[in-house]
């Protein structure tokens, strides 16, 4: 019978976001597959689901940037002993500090290994450096394993695995294009999205580096075209956003086209959006690490148009090309849109096996399958 492994992953706190959905969405594998998960960090609205799925949950402020926090070293290594822990899983840099230190105190035959996930394009320092030090360094995109390498050249390329981010192919099903419906329902509550022209999806908090002013442009073009056009950013309205959204407002007033903008707080139904839009528009100003938008709306089957830089570039090149457009070239991407608007069928319909790679049970089968690799049976 299989070793059962104890693995406890370390990280700030567990209100939203990509490092807590990977998280969670590791814990429930290990849970699943027989082994005992261990959650470290200073809580938030997550902890109720992550107890759910049957992983422990342990309160300790291993995120917060203040010296007080290496107090918890001894906790931690306490908690290492006593739990016969197998792995020690770091997911952002000051817990992975914490972390390290508390396994430096620890005898070598009772050690546990030591893995590290790069979530994010940090910026290079030695106070980022310890994302490098794992006995295995997981990257989340091929953009992730480069920038380490070209950053911290001293790293064991051999230590370094990419597992991409993965999503539920079930939660973002093929949707029918275009899907009439969808888009009947979602101008039910927001009618400047209303109209028999294109809708234009771009998703993402309120803040300049989503390229919320690049849509804008985008936008203005096409409706120059003689097109309907309309834009929704759903996540961009957010408390504390208020000037940025009236600047953007007032900017569509300008234009004429204020009547066919909607900027609207994040919505739970995410798929709906993807399938009610046409396109979906990925131009953050400062490359990413990964692409989730852009998997979840292939998945849906609606094409993405996207600055081709970090994360976001590697996935358009690999699946769809056409939709990867030199970074900050407005005449390119309008363009780029305008073509794929006019394609029968913009997403090629063997999109879904070329997605496989990035679906979340590859995620977590790769993930156990290291973890499997550092402590053999």
């Amino acid at each position: 019978m299989p070793r059962r492994l104890t693995v406890v992953q370390l990280l700030p706190a567990l209100h939203s976001g990509g490092v807590e959905r990977s998280t969670l969405e590791i814990a429930d594998a290990l849970v699943r597959a027989g082994h005992r998960a261990i959650v470290v960090s200073a809580g938030g609205r997550l902890v109720a689901q992550l107890e759910a799925s049957g992983a422990e949950y342990i309160a300790l402020d291993i995120g917060r940037k203040s010296l007080l926090t290496f107090r918890h070293v001894r906790r931690l290594r306490a908690l290492f002993a006593e739990s016969g822990v197998d792995i020690v899983h770091a997911r952002s840099r000051l817990p992975a500090w914490v972390g390290w230190f508390a396994l430096r105190g620890m005898p070598t035959t009772r050690r546990p290994r030591f893995v590290t996930t790069v979530h994010g394009l940090n910026s290079p320092s030695r106070y980022s450096a310890i994302m490098a030090r794992g006995e295995r360094t997981i990257c989340v995109s091929d953009t992730v394993r480069d920038y380490v390498q070209e950053h911290y050249p001293d790293t064991d390329a051999a230590r370094l695995q990419v597992i991409p981010r993965g999503i539920d192919p079930a939660a973002f099903p093929q949707a029918p294009w275009p899907d009439r419906r969808a888009r009947a329902r979602i101008a039910a509550m927001h009618p400047a999205l209303g109209g028999e022209g294109p809708l234009l999806l771009l998703p993402g908090r309120g803040t300049r580096l989503k390229g919320h002013a690049d849509a804008l442009a985008l936008l203005a073009a096409l409706r120059s075209d003689g097109l309907d056009a309309r834009l929704w950013m759903p996540g961009a309205r957010e408390p504390g956003r208020e000037t940025y959204i009236a600047d953007l407002e007032a900017e569509a007033a300008r234009s004429g086209f204020a009547h066919a903008l909607a900027i609207t707080p994040p919505t739970a139904a995410i798929a709906e959006a993807y399938a009610a839009s046409d396109l979906v528009l990925q131009v953050s100003r400062k490359p990413e690490s990964f692409g989730r938008t852009v998997i979840e709306a292939l998945s849906c089957g609606r094409p993405v148009a996207g600055w081709a830089h970090g994360g976001v570039g590697e996935l358009l090149r690999e699946l769809l090309p056409a939709g990867a457009v030199t970074p900050f070239d407005a005449g390119a991407l309008h363009r780029a849109v305008r073509d794929l608007l006019a394609q029968p069928t913009p997403v090629p319909v063997t999109m879904p096996q070329r997605l496989q790679r990035y679906s979340l049970d590859a995620m977590q089968a790769a993930t156990l399958a290291l973890y499997r690799e550092l402590v053999p049976e």
